[in-house]
C-alpha cells in the first residue's frame, strides 16, 4: 500500500496490557502498516498473566486449589477481543524477535506506539533512560506518536533534548485518570485481590502524601504546560458515565464508550476500554501525516 507507515512499539519484558498491544498491532496491521518491537534487550516480551487468565483475580486467589475458579478475574481480565487479538500476535514474527531499545531511533521509522500496563513489571519500562531518548526524539522529529494508558506516563518523562522539558509539556493529553485507576485499585485491595493491596497501582503514596500523588494522571499533569491541559472526558459530553464508569468499553463500529484526544500529530487515550478507537483514529492520522 502507497500510505503503508513503518511503526515503532516498544514493550516491557513483562507485564504490559494485552489489549493495549495486541489489539493497536491488529487494528493497525489490517490497516495495512508494518509493526516493529522492541524490548530492552531484544527479547520477546510477555503480557500480564494475570490480564489474560484472570486468575489470581479473586479473593480465593492465593490458594493453589482454588485459583483456577474466577469471579472477579472475569471482569477484570482482558475481554475477548484483546485476548483473541493477543493470541495471534504470539505468532507474529516482528513480535517474537523484537529489536532493542538502544538500537532504536526516529530516523527508521515513520510512527510511533506506546502501550501501557499497571502490573510491576512496567517500571523498568518507564523509567528507562534509553527508551525515554526514543521517546523525545520521535517528538522532536515531529512524526506521529500515539500512547495509552500508562504509555502517555512515558512520554511525560521523556525529556526534549532542546527544550529541557518534557515532550508533552505545551501539549494536550488524556491518560488513565485517577478515577480510573482508582476504582480499578479499591476493587482489587478491598475484594478481590486484598491479599495484594498494591496489585493495580504501579507506584504508591509514601507515607505523608496524599492519595492519588503517583498516579498516572496527576504524575502526567506535573509534566504539562498547565493542568488544564490534562483532558478528561467534561461533564456534559455525551455517554459520559459509559465513556467514566469503567464497566463499557469501546467497539469496532462503537466508539460511545472511548475517549480519545489529539493534538496535533499526538494521539493519547485512557485504557483499554478505548483501544478499539484510539488504534483506528492512529489509521485515520496516519493516513493524513
Amino acid at each position: 500500500m502507497t500510505n503503508s507507515r513503518r511503526i515503532l512499539i516498544p514493550i516491557p519484558l513483562h507485564d504490559f496490557d494485552p489489549t493495549e498491544v495486541a489489539l493497536s498491532w491488529r487494528i493497525l496491521r489490517d490497516a495495512g502498516h508494518r509493526i516493529e518491537f522492541a524490548t530492552v534487550d531484544g527479547t520477546r516480551g510477555h503480557a500480564d498473566p494475570m490480564m489474560l487468565s484472570g486468575e489470581g483475580l479473586d479473593p480465593w486467589g492465593w490458594l493453589p486449589g482454588l485459583r483456577k475458579l474466577r469471579l472477579f478475574g472475569l471482569m477484570l481480565r482482558a475481554d475477548h477481543h484483546g485476548r483473541q487479538a493477543y493470541a495471534a500476535l504470539e505468532r507474529d514474527p516482528a513480535f517474537l524477535q523484537p529489536g532493542r531499545f538502544q538500537d532504536m531511533s526516529a530516523a527508521q521509522y515513520d510512527a510511533l506506539l506506546l502501550p501501557g500496563g499497571h502490573a510491576k513489571g512496567m517500571r523498568p519500562y518507564l523509567e528507562d533512560k534509553v527508551l525515554q531518548a526514543v521517546v523525545a526524539d520521535f517528538f522532536d522529529s515531529g512524526k506521529p506518536v500515539a500512547a495509552v494508558c500508562h504509555g502517555v506516563l512515558l512520554a511525560a518523562r521523556s525529556v526534549s533534548p532542546s527544550t529541557q522539558r518534557s515532550v508533552l509539556y505545551g501539549r494536550k493529553t488524556t491518560a488513565l485518570t485517577w478515577k480510573l485507576e482508582r476504582s480499578a485499585w479499591d476493587l482489587t485491595r478491598f475484594l478481590a485481590r486484598f491479599w495484594d493491596p498494591g496489585y493495580y497501582r504501579t507506584y504508591g503514596e509514601s507515607k505523608g502524601e496524599l492519595a492519588g500523588y503517583w498516579s498516572v494522571e496527576q504524575e502526567v499533569k506535573r509534566a504539562l504546560a498547565s493542568p488544564a491541559d490534562f483532558i478528561d472526558v467534561p461533564s456534559g459530553a455525551p455517554d459520559y458515565f459509559r465513556k467514566t464508569g469503567g464497566l463499557v468499553r469501546d467497539r469496532a463500529g462503537d466508539d460511545r464508550a472511548a475517549w480519545v484526544v489529539r493534538d496535533g500529530n499526538y494521539l493519547s487515550a485512557r485504557w483499554p476500554g478505548d483501544v478499539h478507537t484510539f488504534a483506528r483514529r492512529y489509521a485515520e492520522l496516519l493516513a493524513e501525516a
